[in-house]
């Protein structure tokens, strides 16, 4: 990046206030090297902020700014979009319907902001599921959201880490559900998705590994009732058309360890914990969630709001720290 252009500002959601997204925003948008990269803007409550940031021990300073371009960015400041949406007395850990709404509207904003151009890019800090449903907002979490929030009707979301990437074909709903789901559109729109984001943040020429549904891929119809065949090859096929280096159906089971040892850049997974399980076992402590599909950049943290150490300074920042520099690597890259 050249000197005169200036780094990426990126709107970082506070996510639900009663767990630990708080406590991992403060050092991640204080680290040298989160801010040699970009310029993070919190989305969300100046004094929940302020509160983590007693709990953690640091001394920083916390400004409530009235858009993203009045951010002045400096060591030891934080600079935050406050909405002012958390009860002074919100506990730690504990499920709340106040949380849930703020986290709702931290998302909200955010896009509002990002689709007006007014931020490059969004990371986002974890909401809670249960508390959003509670606040009358039922969506499965971030990715459908966020979705909703840019007009978009189909995304994907990418898991990150440094050993392997993986992209699902289906995420949030009952495993029947998902295979009944699945068909050759669906396949191929992912993995062109997933394609994309690679291109995007670099990879030129990526070469995709795609999981089949059953054990060992259906093993030539051994198992299962020919899904692979019906669901999963024809959109290879298309795709390879195309130039794509699309390669399977694989068995799951074999085919995280090898893009592990590096054979594959992405890795396609058919349902939510066929992907999520390998990827957590891998690098859940510096894992990132990407959604694939918006019209904005969005990276997320791996890992849950985490009640049972919330509000106690345990939690670690390095995932948020690693969403940061990938929201900022591909803001950039746009």
């Amino acid at each position: 990046m050249n000197a005169q252009q200036p780094l990426p500002l990126i709107g970082v959601t506070m996510g639900d206030g009663a767990g630990i997204g708080p406590e991992v925003i403060v050092p991640a948008v204080l680290d040298a090297a989160t801010l040699s990269r970009c310029r993070p803007v919190v989305i969300g409550d100046a004094a929940r902020l302020r509160e983590a940031a007693r709990i953690l021990g640091t001394g920083c300073e916390i400004v409530a700014v009235p858009t993203p371009a009045a951010a002045e960015t400096a060591p030891g400041r934080i600079n935050v979009v406050d909405l002012g949406l958390l009860p002074a007395d919100l506990p730690w850990g504990t499920l709340s319907a106040a949380a849930g709404n703020a986290a709702y509207e931290y998302v909200r904003r955010a896009a509002e902001l990002a689709l007006a151009g007014e931020i490059d890019g969004i990371c986002t800090a974890p909401l809670n599921k249960e508390a959003l449903h509670a606040a009358g907002h039922v969506y499965p979490g971030h990715t459908e959201l966020l979705a909703h929030f840019t007009g978009v009707e189909e995304v994907s979301m990418m898991l990150s880490t440094e050993k392997v990437k993986v992209i699902h074909v289906t995420t949030h709903i009952g495993l029947i559900d998902a295979v009944n789901r699945i068909e050759p559109g669906l396949v191929e729109r992912t993995v062109r998705r997933g394609h994309e984001a690679l291109v995007r943040a670099g990879v030129m020429a990526p070469v995709i590994g795609v999981c089949g549904i059953n054990p060992h891929a259906g093993e030539n119809g051994l198992f299962g009732y020919g899904e692979e065949e019906e669901k999963i090859v024809p959109a290879l096929e298309t795709v390879r058309r195309d130039g794509i280096d699309a390669r399977g159906p694989l068995p799951a089971d074999t085919a995280f360890f090898l893009a592990a040892r590096g054979d594959y850049d992405l890795i396609v997974a058919m349902y939510h914990d066929q992907g999520h399980g390998p990827v957590k076992v891998l690098g859940i402590e510096a894992g990132v969630n990407l959604t694939v599909g918006l019209p904005v950049i969005r990276t997320s943290v791996d890992h849950g709001t985490a009640f049972d150490i919330a509000g106690t300074g345990k939690a670690e920042a390095g995932s948020m720290i690693e969403a940061l520099r990938q929201a900022a690597e591909m803001s950039t890259a746009r």
